[in-house]
């Protein structure tokens, strides 16, 4: 179920989103509503990025490589 809600900007900025949405054939509604789910979920991708980086900690080169050997690659 969607709920309204009311938000409040600069008119110049609303013109400038809703031109743009119009340009992207969306609406600042829809625009809003992926923001949103984006918002929410950003801790859970940090969450998610970190456990996917703790489990690949066992990858040790044994030394820091240079720039140089980093483009051999």
């Amino acid at each position: 179920m969607l709920k309204n809600i009311t938000l409040s900007a600069d008119e110049e900025l609303i013109a400038k989103a809703r031109d743009k949405a119009r340009r992207e054939r969306t609406t600042l509604n829809d625009r809003f509503r992926e923001w949103l789910k984006r918002y929410v979920t950003a801790d859970e991708c940090l969450t998610d990025f970190e456990a996917l980086m703790e489990s690949l900690s066992y990858a040790d080169s044994g030394k820091p490589s240079t720039r140089h050997e980093i483009n051999e690659r």
